[in-house]
This record gives structure tokens, C-alpha cells and sequence, in this order.
């Protein structure tokens, strides 16, 4: 038997904004700028819904995750990626590249099960009014969210196990800022097409259950509003449901993009450039397009800098 010289990959070098050398400092100052404003953003909003009591709904119970889980999804990308925007090598080991994976799909994923719990709040809110305290109980958001997280759990677990059991023998340069599935299944030595299947078949499934359950609980509520006798009734429950519209539309759109194409047409270059606006920029508008657009929100911030500011 001929022995095959061949060397395990023990660490990913980062490649993402290796083209930008010249601009690198300049990218860490508007990135950590961005990254501050992000976190004071979400931790604004956390603390507010905890602190006043009017925002005790269903609602803003699920804006409150939102916004813990738009925090932890910065913190797992952002931080390693500032570093290497000053760092001369910029590596992360395999078991920390696998680590990573798991927890931004962990997180994702969740993500996308809860744009779907926060549809059938609104539905149920509109819907049915007069049942939304029995039906979006304290134990109903729990679970909704419990099981947005376990969702997220069993799928990240599952792509990533399928990506790290290939053997990584050759590169190691990774044309990207993070370990997401696509640069890193291209340095994989030996790929196995079950393996792709069952990646993307999940990635669908992610996408395409909270999506269609998104659709379904939006044909109801729309089928009610417009069945409201005032104008401004129509407006004001519309506008309930805008800023969550707004998020599952750049939340889909963006994913889709990045996990639903064909893989003849990754484009390394592209996917930095989406993936700068899902990692920074999304987790800093979300959150925001929900409290501005809304007037209670806006209230209650105001209540609770005045007690703060009254305090001796």
C-alpha cells in the first residue's frame, strides 16, 4: 500500500478582508463604532421592557429575546473578526472554527423560529383579542421560545457534525471573516454528496417552516384587518405588524441568499459583503425598527429615564 503524505488542518487562516489591507484600521474604527452602538442599542431595550412594567406583553417579551439574541450573535463573530482586522495572522483553531459554527447556526436558526412566534403573537393579538391572554400566556411564550431554541440546538449540532467529520487536509485559507458552512465546506479534502444533501435540505427547512408559518399567520391577519369598519383601525393594526415585517424580510432575504443558492454560484466576495450587513448591520437595525416605529416603547423609555434621573 503507497502511504499518501498528507497533513491534518489543525487551524483556519482568514482571508475575508485580506484584499483591503490599506483600509483594515479604518474598517476596525467603523466596525467597533457600529459593535458599540449595537450593544448599547440592545442593552436599551432589554433594560427598559424589564424595568417598566407596561411592557410586560407577549409583545415585548419577544422583542426582549430578540434583542438578548441579536447580542450573543454579535458576540460570537464580531469580537474574533476585530482582532484580526489588526492582527497580522489571522487564525482561529478547528475545534474554535467548529465552536463557532455551531453557535452562530445555533443562533440563526433560533432566530428564524422566533421571527415565527413573534407572527403568531400578531395574529393571535389580532385575530382573536379577546382569547390573547389565555392563548400567549407566560407558559405559551416560555415554550415557543424554548422550542425556538431547541430547533436551533438540534439543527446547528447536526450541519455542524456533518461539516467537521470531512477530512481538511489540504488549505486551510479561509476566503472569509468567520467559519460559515460554505467557505469551510470548500477546504474540506473529500466531499460527500449525503453530506451536502442533508446541509442543505436543512438549511431549507430553517428557512422555508418559520417562513410558511410566517405566511399563514400574515393571509389571517390581513383577512381580518380587512374586515375592520374604520380606516384608522386598519392603519393601526398595520402598523403593528410593519416592523416585524420589515425584519423577516431582510432576516429571509439575506439568508436565502447566503444558504439557499446552487454551489456553482459562491462567490466568496459576495458572501463577506452579506455577511457584514447580517453580522453588524442587522443586529443593529432590528431592534431599532421595532422600538422607533413604536409609540408605547418611546413612552416607556421616557418613564424610565426620568426615574433614573430622579434618583438621589
Amino acid at each position: 500500500m503507497e502511504l499518501v503524505n498528507e497533513t491534518l488542518v489543525r487551524e483556519f487562516v482568514f482571508l475575508g478582508f485580506s484584499s483591503l489591507a490599506k483600509l483594515q484600521q479604518l474598517l476596525f474604527v467603523v466596525f467597533l463604532l457600529l459593535y458599540f452602538f449595537t450593544l448599547g442599542t440592545n442593552a436599551i431595550i432589554i433594560s427598559t421592557i424589564m424595568l417598566d412594567r407596561a411592557l410586560h406583553t407577549p409583545m415585548y417579551f419577544f422583542l426582549a429575546v430578540l434583542s438578548c439574541s441579536e447580542t450573543c450573535y454579535t458576540f460570537v463573530i464580531v469580537p474574533k473578526m476585530l482582532v484580526d482586522l489588526l492582527a497580522q495572522k489571522k487564525t482561529i483553531s478547528f475545534v474554535g472554527c467548529a465552536i463557532q459554527m455551531f453557535t452562530f447556526l445555533f443562533l440563526g436558526c433560533s432566530h428564524s423560529f422566533l421571527l415565527a412566534a413573534m407572527g403568531y403573537d400578531r395574529y393571535v393579538a389580532i385575530c382573536h383579542p379577546l382569547r390573547y391572554s389565555a392563548l400567549m400566556s407566560q407558559g405559551v411564550c416560555g415554550g415557543l421560545v424554548a422550542a425556538a431554541c431547541a430547533c436551533g440546538f438540534t439543527v446547528a449540532q447536526v450541519i455542524t457534525s456533518l461539516v467537521f467529520q470531512l477530512p481538511f487536509h489540504s488549505s486551510n485559507q479561509l476566503h472569509h471573516f468567520f467559519c460559515d458552512i460554505s467557505p469551510v465546506l470548500k477546504l474540506a479534502s473529500n466531499h460527500t454528496h449525503f453530506n451536502q444533501m442533508i446541509i442543505f435540505l436543512l438549511c431549507s427547512l430553517v428557512l422555508i417552516i418559520p417562513l410558511f408559518l410566517i405566511l399563514v399567520s400574515y393571509i389571517h391577519i390581513i383577512s381580518a384587518i380587512l374586515q375592520f369598519p374604520s380606516t384608522l383601525g386598519r392603519y393601526k393594526a398595520f402598523s403593528t405588524c410593519a416592523s416585524h415585517l420589515i425584519v423577516v424580510t431582510v432576516h429571509y432575504g439575506c439568508a436565502s441568499f447566503i444558504y439557499l443558492r446552487p454551489k456553482s454560484n459562491y462567490s466568496s466576495g459576495q458572501d463577506a459583503l452579506i455577511s457584514v450587513s447580517y453580522t453588524i448591520l442587522t443586529p443593529l437595525f432590528n431592534p431599532m425598527i421595532y422600538s422607533l416605529r413604536n409609540k408605547e416603547f418611546k413612552s416607556a423609555l421616557r418613564r424610565v429615564v426620568g426615574k433614573t434621573v430622579s434618583l438621589p
